[in-house]
């Protein structure tokens, strides 16, 4: 491919088909072609090229980028895989291609972010970058000054894998408050059951500045304008001191 092409992963990206990462996984797996020649890592994407992932063609969304937050009822996947009929995209429907920002298991509930725009969703998922997401979570039993201890201060929920330092309280007595800085998988289930506690409910309440608030279950939302301009800010600055 030509030198003043668009790298192929930032190609997908702007066409609101999946995040870079996302799209390298496409890439490697043989499911993008450029002019009907199966993409390579690193290929790039020139004016007039035609660009297709699973046999359909993408294009570049130039409509502008779409920020929503969705209220994730318990149940749904974060997939836009049609073959799952309990799919959060098809749930949506909106009109744009859009995906998720980053992921809450079937069984969680809460806060969900969708874009339409990869960079993005690249920057606010980079565990480099310290996000913070909050989650208030119930157990199946009352909680204890030695759990919120031991939850706060690194958890081994894998034999070579320990948790980051994070902030909990109690906001009842089986019910606590956990802010993140990381997203492993289940994790918050995992540091649960390693104290002998099992979640009963999850849900995300917090993804940086952008709070769940009163939006209900099942219900999405444009982000305001301020809170926009906050998240963008927030964003650079991470970059910024990332470089430093």
């Amino acid at each position: 491919m030509g030198e003043d092409g668009v790298r192929l992963n930032k190609f997908i990206a702007e066409a609101g088909v999946a995040s870079r990462r996302a799209a390298d996984r496409l890439i490697d797996e043989g499911r993008v072609s450029i002019n009907g020649k199966i993409a390579v890592l690193g290929d790039k994407v020139c004016p007039g090229d035609k660009v297709c992932v699973d046999g359909k063609r993408i294009q570049k969304d130039d409509g502008g980028v779409v920020i929503l937050a969705f209220n994730k009822p318990r149940g749904l996947t974060c997939t836009a895989d049609p073959g799952d009929k309990d799919n959060v995209i098809d749930f949506i429907n909106y009109p744009r291609r859009i995906f998720t920002i980053g992921r809450l298991d079937k069984d969680s509930e809460g806060l969900l972010l969708l874009t339409n725009d990869g960079d993005l969703a690249n920057k606010i998922m980079r565990s480099r970058y310290g996000h913070e997401k909050e989650y208030v979570v119930t157990v199946d039993k009352d909680i204890t000054k030695d759990f919120i201890r031991g939850m706060s201060g690194g958890v081994p929920i894998d034999e070579n894998v320990v948790t980051r330092r994070c902030k909990v309280s109690e906001v009842d007595p089986r019910t606590f408050r956990i802010i993140l800085k990381q997203g492993l998988n289940r994790q918050i289930r995992r540091m649960c059951e390693y104290f002998g506690y099992n979640v009963v409910q999850l849900v995300r309440v917090r993804v940086m500045n952008i709070e769940l608030g009163t939006l209900r279950a099942g219900r999405f939302r444009d982000i305001t304008k301020k809170e926009r301009e906050d998240l963008t800010a927030a964003l650079e600055k991470s970059v910024l001191e990332d470089k430093d």
